[in-house]
């Protein structure tokens, strides 16, 4: 017989704890680098903390997930977790401000997949999702390093950002993120020298 140490953790100390305890491994792992295994435990600790209706404390995690997820390159993963978040905010007064930055990651996690289509066609969930996003600077700034990368124009694309942190500073998840992309829309540019 098999017994999962979320079983264990919940039998010795009770819910509460078991939440609280796999958070702090998630956070030991974390400070250890060992990014895979938080995630593993932040994502018991969402489940444990979404069982008991602690949705502010869950998010937390899941984002924590999101976050590692986009920096180990499991982009798709960090995306559903995102736009999941940002879903469920929509409906909260207290949260719905907070929806066009889950937007704006999801959506710069759709650039690191260098998908031209998959980026056109989130836009459209996004606007979907929150009709005031598509006015907002996050959409531009989106659809504007959409653009350029359909374009494979790296000006362009630095410019966007530009303008953008000029108003709005970018956190070093997101300069990261755009960092990759913008290395390989070089790269993709380079090559189109050297075949012509």
């Amino acid at each position: 017989m098999h017994i999962s140490p979320r079983a264990i953790i919940r039998f010795i100390y009770g819910n509460r704890a078991a939440r609280h305890v796999s958070k702090e491994i998630a956070e030991l792992y974390e400070q250890e680098q060992n990014l895979e295994k938080a995630m593993v435990y932040f994502d018991k600790a969402a489940d444990l903390y979404q069982g008991e209706e602690v949705n502010s404390h869950a998010n937390q995690c899941r984002l924590k997930i999101a976050q590692y997820a986009a920096e180990l390159e499991q982009y798709q993963k960090a995306i559903e977790i995102y736009e999941d978040i940002a879903r469920h905010a929509l409906n909260n007064n207290l949260l719905k401000y907070g929806v066009r930055g889950h937007l704006l990651n999801a959506g710069i996690c759709q650039l690191c997949k260098a998908d031209v289509v998959a980026i056109t066609n989130a836009l459209e969930k996004y606007e979907d999702m929150d009709p005031t996003f598509s006015g907002s600077r996050e959409y531009k700034l989106l659809e504007a390093l959409a653009a350029s990368i359909d374009e494979e124009d790296v000006e362009k694309f630095t410019d966007a950002i530009k303008e953008f942190d000029s108003k709005t500073k970018l956190d070093a998840q997101k300069t990261t993120l755009l960092l990759r992309v913008k290395e390989m829309l070089k790269a993709k540019e380079m090559e189109e020298d050297d075949l012509t």
